[in-house]
């Protein structure tokens, strides 16, 4: 069987794909995780359609094997769902609706482009909201002159996977503050249903009030307040406020009390806790929270110096995702923050490592009511919102929720303190000889990386030939095996009692 994810990985994404709209479309949803449109798609192609398609493929080394991936795509659908034989015939009509109230701004569906360099002009920000994003936290205004680097982007890349980690350069937006304050003024004229959000850097306090008043005179329906850019030239300023509770005090209560409009401060990841800036958030009367913004790190390829010269700057991308869901979670899950009301009075927007549904997912069930994404537009463009709502919206309807705020912070109950998870019981791993190729990666990482709980033969001494088995002896069930295996061979047995 053809391993789908990889398959669908290998696909370059083409702009206006040679293999034909809909084998395109359907691809695209098995590499953001919805099977379920790429199911459907794939149904209404035939053999030929797949074959010339196949002919058409310009990939750099072999053309996507695309009747396979059709074949591996429709088995893994049945095995999913053999009890919901309707889903694959199911209309976008009868989804449930995405619409959520995100600081009681009603947003027609939690996915929003965060501030950055993927809204930074009016062009930029409307094809986006015609493709169906809910909103746009528009790149940060300031009355700075902001000059740029070049380079200014990087990325880290692990076996063929060039966006593992992003890192970026750049400030904030090079328009002119009354520019930006325009643009968001025809956005808002031109797309009144959409959620339009001004994020705003001021360096003193009139100018924090400055920038708000503008943004609200230009009918924003709320101001986002950078305390957390990790690259700005001067000191006292993003990151520099958002690691300093009472400077987040301060400036929020400032603009808080200058406005009518929501005020949502944008938190830094570079900090230890989230609970100060966040309580410092709450006593200031923000209406909500951004989290998290770039994560300050290094990177040292050559090809991303500046002259020469390398410098501290921001990590996003799916490899922050973890860090941001843990500060996430420090502020849904937080008892002292749920004392002080904090989750009745403060929304949260999720932000870091958004690529798929999934990924979304993720943030809503640990108590975030919008998601942000930037770094996965940058490498796959606005298109993959389609992916986002279709994906979300299947899982809805395949668990029978008609409402998004049902899955808000649903997972919340499920985390305990580490000293609190049950150590008297254990689940073995458990393999399956159909999908076993014999490669033997779960070998070599059980005997150098773990518990030497797995024997490989490689010669045939009445045992299957290159076949791993686990010695329960020693198996502690950890689980790496299983993880490392390229297959997905290996699962997990029922758990039980130590012995």
């Amino acid at each position: 069987m053809l391993h789908l994810t990889e398959e669908a990985a290998r696909c370059l994404l083409c702009h206006h794909a040679p293999c034909g709209e809909k084998t395109a479309r359907a691809i695209r949803a098995l590499r953001f995780e919805n099977l379920w449109t790429a199911t459907e798609i794939f149904s209404e192609l035939t053999d030929a359609e797949l074959r010339a398609a196949e002919d058409a493929c310009i990939h750099y080394d072999k053309p996507i094997r695309i009747s396979e991936l059709k074949t591996a795509c429709l088995e893994k659908k049945r095995k999913e769902t053999k009890e919901q034989v309707a889903t694959d015939n199911t209309t976008k009509n009868a989804l449930p609706s995405l619409e959520i109230n995100f600081c009681d701004m009603v947003c027609e569906n939690p996915f929003f482009l965060a501030s950055s360099a993927i809204c930074t002009n009016y062009d930029m920000v409307s094809r986006a909201l015609e493709a169906g994003w809910a909103g746009v936290f528009y790149k940060t205004i300031s009355k700075q002159e902001i000059r740029e680097v070049s380079p200014r982007f990087d990325a880290v890349g692990k076996e063929g996977t060039p966006f593992v980690g992003f890192r970026n350069m750049e400030q904030l937006s090079e328009n002119p503050y009354q520019t930006d304050f325009e643009i968001l003024h025809r956005l808002k004229q031109n797309y009144p249903t959409k959620i339009i959000i001004a994020s705003i850097m001021g360096q003193t306090e009139e100018e924090w009030i400055e920038l708000a008043k503008m943004a609200q005179d230009a009918g924003c329906d709320a101001v986002e307040l950078n305390f957390s850019c990790p690259q700005m030239r001067l000191t006292g300023l993003g990151s520099d406020i958002g690691q300093n509770p009472e400077l987040i005090l301060f400036y929020t209560s400032y603009v808080k009390n200058a406005v009518s409009i929501p005020v949502i401060p944008k938190m830094t990841p570079n900090i230890m806790s989230m609970t100060s800036p966040a309580l410092a958030c709450f006593y200031a009367g923000a209406n909500g929270i951004s989290a998290i913004n770039t994560i300050k790190s290094i990177t040292m390829s050559n090809a991303a110096t500046v002259s020469g010269k390398k410098t501290i700057s921001g990590y996003s991308g799916k490899a922050v995702k973890p860090i941001a869901l843990r500060m996430v979670y420090e502020m849904t899950g937080n008892p002292i923050l749920y004392n002080a009301g904090i989750q009745k009075h403060m929304d949260i927007s999720g932000i870091g490592g958004i690529e798929t549904w999934r990924d979304a997912l993720d943030f809503i069930q640990l108590g975030c009511r919008n998601v942000q994404v930037c770094t996965a537009v940058m490498q796959y463009g606005y298109r993959i919102i389609d992916d986002l709502k279709l994906g979300m919206q299947h899982y809805m309807q395949q668990r029978g929720i008609t409402e998004l705020k049902k899955l808000v912070g649903e997972e919340i109950k499920n985390f305990v303190l580490p000293s609190d998870l049950d150590r008297d019981t254990m689940v073995f791993p458990m393999i399956d000889r159909t999908k076993c190729i014999g490669c033997g990666r779960c070998y070599v990482s059980c005997m150098d990386g773990g518990h030497q709980a797995i024997s490989f033969d490689t010669e045939n001494n009445g045992q299957d030939l290159r076949k791993p088995r686990i010695i329960g002896q020693k198996c502690v069930g950890c689980h790496l095996c299983r993880l490392v295996c390229p297959t997905g061979a290996i699962g997990m047995a029922k758990r039980m009692n130590k012995k």
